[in-house]
């Protein structure tokens, strides 16, 4: 059972952190190129659609984030949702610095931005807006083409743990 809700009182950011851990989210590799020619990407749990039609997406960027003034001058970005056994690639991209993309299997997409093979979607976005949003970004993208498919395990963050849940198609399949 939960305790009472509380108003009124300081946040404790920590305490704060953990709540909303409570909510799973997937994994994702988001990607973009920099004005050098760079290949740019970072594991962010952060995404989520936002219309259908016009097909938009979005997802945050911390403002402290060494990646963020190419994001914000890159007209596109990828994002390749992972599965299961891609921990490996979480893990990679969300590390600082480094060559991220070496040894990676990935293609470039029509407008130019990596995406990551073997994941359970793609989308490709063209920046259509950022906002503010106190400690982050938020950066809506319009999708122009998108692909997935059924079969691996998606890649979870959850209270603090990534981890894995079958699918249906997986489900199915043991049953």
């Amino acid at each position: 059972m939960l305790p009472e809700l509380k108003s009124g009182v300081a946040l404790d950011p920590k305490d704060f952190r953990r709540a909303l851990g409570c909510f799973a989210t997937g994994v994702t590799v988001v990607t973009t190129v920099a004005e050098d020619g760079r290949l740019v990407g970072l594991t962010a749990n952060s995404f989520s659609s936002v219309s259908i039609d016009p097909p938009l997406v979005l997802w945050s960027l911390a403002k402290s984030s060494p990646s963020l003034a190419t994001f914000e001058k890159s007209g596109y970005f990828g994002i390749s949702v992972l599965a299961e056994e891609q921990l490996d690639l979480c893990n990679r991209f969300a590390s600082p610095g480094g060559n991220k993309f070496a040894g990676v299997d990935y293609r470039m997409s029509e407008h130019g931005v990596p995406l990551i093979e073997g994941a359970l979607a793609h989308f490709e976005c063209a920046r259509s807006a950022i906002y503010p949003g106190g400690d982050h970004l938020i950066l809506v993208g319009k999708v122009l083409a998108y692909a997935w498919g059924l079969g691996p395990v998606p890649l979870l963050f959850c209270q603090g743990q990534l981890s894995g849940v079958p699918s249906p198609a997986a489900l199915q399949k043991t049953a």
